[in-house]
C-alpha cells in the first residue's frame, strides 16, 4: 500500500502542473489576438496636421519615408574644435565661429557690435557652424577663391562671397571686409577646410543636386509636407521661433521680412531642395533622409512661393547663357518662362543651356 503522504505529493505536483499549463494557454492566446491585431492594423500611418492657414487634406504621399543611404569612407570630416590652437591665432577662429553660430547676437537688429542683419544666424542655412555634410558645409570653400563669379561677372576673393551672404542671405547690409568680424569668418572657414586642396571632389559639399522631377515641383502639395512636417518649429506663418533672449532664433523664420531675400543661394530650388533632402525636418541625415525627393521638390517650392524681401539683381548674370537654371528671373538666352526657371521641369532647360554654351 502507498505512504498517503507520498500520494499527497503527488497530488500536489498534478495541481501545480495544471496551474502552468493554464498559464502558459493565457500566454499562448494573448500572443496569437496580438499577432492578429497588428496585421489587421497595418499599413501606412498618416500624421493628423496641426491647424494652418486655411484647410488642408494630406495626401498619403505626404507622409512616406524614404531609404537609408550610407556615407563613403573617405567623406570629409570636420576637425574637431579641441583642435583649435591657442594663442591669437586660435582666437579669431573661435570668434569666427561664435559670428557663424551666434550671428544675430553680433550683428542682428540687436546685435552687440553692429545692426546690419535681420536676425537669422549663419548657422541657419550653414548648419553646425557650416560642419555638417550637405547641410551648406564649408569644406571646399577657402580653397575654391579667389574664383571667377558668374553671378557678378569678375573675380572674387572669399571676403567678397561673405559680404554677399550678408546682403542677401541675412538681408542685411554690407560689412566692412577689413573688420575684425570678417576676418575672423575667414579664419575659421580657412581652419575648417584646412586639409583641403583646391579642386579636390568632395563628398557632402555644400547640398546635394538631387534628380530631377519630370515635372514643376507643386507648392500646393508642398504646403501639404510643411504643415505635417515643418511648421511644429518653423511656425504656421514660417515666422520662425525666437530665443528667449528675442535676440536669435531658435528655428529660423522661412519667409518674411526677417527671412532670407530673394537674392539669397537658398532662393534657388535645386539648392533648397537638395538641402531640405538631407536636413529636414529636425534629425534628418543624408544617411537618414525623412522626405522623398518629390517631397523636398514640392516644400522648397511653397516656402520660396511665400513673401520675402526683394533684392535688386537686374545687373547679375550678365553673361544669360551662364545664368543658373533655377534663377527665378529673366531675361534668359532661351525660351522658357521665369515660371519654369522657378519651379521647373529643369530638365530641358538643362539641355537647352547645353547647347547655347556649345
Amino acid at each position: 500500500m502507498e505512504n498517503p503522504e507520498s500520494q499527497k505529493d503527488l497530488v500536489k505536483a498534478v495541481v501545480k502542473l495544471s496551474r502552468y499549463m493554464v498559464y502558459i494557454s493565457f500566454i499562448a492566446i494573448a500572443c496569437i489576438a496580438i499577432i492578429i491585431i497588428s496585421l489587421a492594423n497595418m499599413g501606412p500611418t498618416i500624421t493628423k496636421p496641426t491647424t494652418v492657414t486655411g484647410s488642408i487634406t494630406p495626401s498619403i504621399e505626404a507622409s512616406i519615408g524614404t531609404t537609408p543611404r550610407s556615407i563613403p569612407a573617405d567623406a570629409w570630416k570636420a576637425p574637431d574644435v579641441s583642435d583649435i590652437p591657442v594663442g591669437k591665432a586660435g582666437g579669431a577662429i573661435r570668434y569666427g565661429r561664435e559670428l557663424i553660430a551666434n550671428t544675430a547676437r553680433y550683428l542682428g537688429p540687436k546685435g552687440s557690435v553692429a545692426m546690419i542683419t535681420n536676425g537669422m544666424n549663419c548657422q541657419n542655412c550653414h548648419l553646425a557652424a557650416g560642419t555638417k555634410l550637405f547641410g551648406n558645409d564649408y569644406a571646399g570653400f577657402i580653397s575654391s577663391y579667389p574664383k571667377m563669379s558668374g553671378r557678378s561677372g569678375k573675380v572674387e576673393p572669399a571676403s567678397e562671397r561673405i559680404k554677399e551672404c550678408f546682403e542677401r542671405s541675412l538681408a542685411g547690409k554690407a560689412p566692412d571686409t577689413s573688420s575684425r568680424e570678417v576676418q575672423s569668418i575667414l579664419a575659421y572657414m580657412k581652419w575648417v577646410g584646412k586639409d583641403v586642396k583646391k579642386g579636390r571632389k568632395l563628398f557632402g559639399n555644400a547640398t546635394e543636386k538631387i534628380a530631377f522631377m519630370d515635372h514643376a515641383a507643386d507648392p500646393v502639395k508642398g504646403k501639404e509636407v510643411f504643415v505635417m512636417k515643418c511648421q511644429s518649429c518653423h511656425g504656421s506663418n514660417g515666422e520662425g521661433l525666437l530665443n528667449i533672449d528675442k535676440k536669435t532664433y531658435t528655428y529660423p523664420p522661412l519667409w518674411g521680412k526677417h527671412s532670407y531675400n530673394d537674392g539669397a543661394g537658398m532662393y534657388r530650388l535645386t539648392n533648397f531642395a537638395g538641402f531640405v533632402k538631407n536636413n529636414m525636418p529636425f534629425g534628418a541625415t543624408y544617411q537618414s533622409p525623412q522626405l522623398t525627393d518629390e517631397e523636398a521638390w514640392n516644400v522648397a517650392a511653397f516656402v520660396n512661393s511665400q513673401p520675402r524681401p526683394h533684392k535688386d539683381q537686374h545687373k547679375d548674370w550678365s553673361d544669360l547663357k551662364k545664368k543658373p537654371i533655377d534663377f527665378p528671373f529673366g531675361p534668359y538666352a532661351d525660351g522658357f518662362s521665369e515660371k519654369q526657371h522657378k519651379f521647373g521641369p529643369f530638365k530641358p532647360i538643362k539641355e537647352a543651356q547645353k547647347e547655347l554654351i556649345k
